[in-house]
């Protein structure tokens, strides 16, 4: 496996990783309605757009295949962690936060945070990440769950 930075020229594959990552989930976690209002966003979310196109990241790749992606935007939010349905529970979201975390104190970021989901909440508690609260949002007039989070760099 390879870990490298994210270039202008990996948009496409972000959304592609993105969207494989959240249609993957299993409908005991999101149900379908829940999965295509989230998914979309890839292309139609100006947030979105900005974090894949000015916010500072990282790619793995196996075998030449983008399996999974984290980007920070702002400077101090982990604001998109996302991995192929198919390489989940393998390491890689771990290696992935290790290395946003190691880019952000090297920028003498302090304190970086993030929202996740009910599925990568347990994965950040497991890296030391620090629950602030959780909260309701609403994506394409459909509820979701979520967990604010930070940690001490």
């Amino acid at each position: 496996m390879n870990l490298r930075q994210i270039t202008i020229k990996d948009q496409i594959n972000l959304k592609r990783i993105y969207f494989d990552s959240i249609q993957s989930i299993d409908e005991k976690i999101y149900n379908k309605e829940q999965k295509l209002a989230w998914s979309s966003q890839a292309w139609i979310n100006i947030e979105f757009h900005k974090s894949i196109t000015k916010g500072k990241g990282f790619i793995m790749e196996d075998l030449n295949k983008e399996i999974g992606f984290a980007i920070r935007y702002p400077k101090n939010k982990l604001s998109l962690l996302y991995v192929r349905g198919n390489f989940r529970r393998k390491g890689i979201g771990n290696i992935l936060i290790k290395a946003i975390e190691k880019a952000a104190f090297k920028e003498g970021i302090s304190s970086i945070q993030t929202d996740a989901s009910l599925l990568s909440y347990e994965l950040f508690l497991k890296n030391n990440w620090k629950k602030i609260r959780k909260e309701k949002i609403i994506i394409q007039g459909i509820q979701f769950s979520r967990y604010k989070m930070f940690k001490d760099l």
